[in-house]
């Protein structure tokens, strides 16, 4: 194989969650039953192209909009594409509301979790729960909680309970300004909670998304970014391929981490090499 490897974030129609937390457009959301067959297909399609595409190195995080470990085709696509040689890592973003104990069908060397504690929604003893499974089949995994206020002694208490091998992330808060004392705060739980906790500028620099990474949406519609919203091609026509090439990054600002891991000035693919998509830093513990 002589194309680098590629990063692909896969977000299909799915915008359910069972959890209804005050900060998220999707709690509490429900699905209709076509939408759900409609999420299952264009899963089970994109799993094939991957299976398919063996001229390069893939790997490939879901980002649903809502929760996907509770719908069986997730799970199910997680375990096969862990086995497929060519697949570097395959993960998704969850609350792990969800049983893990279907990864021990899984190569724990291939699939790995990136999972919120969302306080309120769950006690942390259940939470645990699942992470003490994960650690027992031996996969990765980083956790993560949003930085508010009331946030701040759950996810101390959470941090006391964790293996000292587990990364804890820390998102800022969409809206709350943070003081010098709530920085340090938060930075001494999250060393990297200085790359969340204000907007990144990002018009004209040189990012891997579009060249390295790209977003692809359900219908297979191929996109740079989540965050940038033209198309440059779509997975199943092939036209994905000839698109791919260095730009310079078109929004102004870029503030979520599955976005400007990518940004080449901050030089956090070194930060997070081996762990881009579950969101573990290379040398962890710091």
């Amino acid at each position: 194989m002589t194309a680098p490897p590629l990063f692909i974030l896969w977000r299909g129609p799915l915008a359910s969650c069972n959890y209804d937390c005050p900060y998220c457009p999707f709690a509490k959301r429900i699905d209709p039953p076509d939408l759900l067959r409609a999420d299952r297909a264009a899963l089970e399609r994109f799993v094939t192209w991957a299976g398919q595409t063996t001229d390069r190195r893939l790997s490939i995080l879901f980002t649903p909009w809502g929760e996907g470990l509770t719908r069986s085709w997730y799970r199910t696509a997680i375990v096969g594409l862990s086995h497929l040689p060519h697949i570097d890592r395959v993960a998704i973003q969850t609350n792990l509301a969800a049983r893990v104990d279907w990864l021990a069908d899984a190569s724990p060397r291939v699939a790995a979790l990136w999972a919120t504690y969302h306080p309120g929604q769950v006690t942390e003893d259940r939470f645990l729960s699942r992470t003490r499974r994960l650690d027992d089949l031996g996969h990765r995994y980083s956790v993560g909680v949003v930085g508010l206020p009331q946030h701040y002694e759950p996810a101390l208490s959470l941090r006391r309970a964790l293996k000292p091998s587990v990364y804890l992330w820390v998102n800022a808060a969409e809206g709350h300004l943070y003081s010098e004392d709530e920085e340090r705060r938060w930075t001494r739980l999250d060393p990297h909670f200085g790359t969340s906790v204000r907007p990144h500028p990002s018009l004209g620099r040189p990012c891997q998304a579009g060249e390295t990474a790209i977003s692809v949406r359900g219908d297979g519609e191929v996109r740079r970014c989540h965050f940038i919203d033209t198309p440059i091609g779509n997975l199943y026509d092939g036209s994905w391929r000839a698109a791919l090439r260095p730009r310079p990054c078109t929004n102004r600002i870029c503030d979520c981490h599955i976005g400007y891991v990518h940004l080449e000035p901050l030089g956090l693919r070194d930060v997070y090499a081996g762990g881009v998509l579950e969101r573990i830093p290379a040398r962890w513990p710091a």
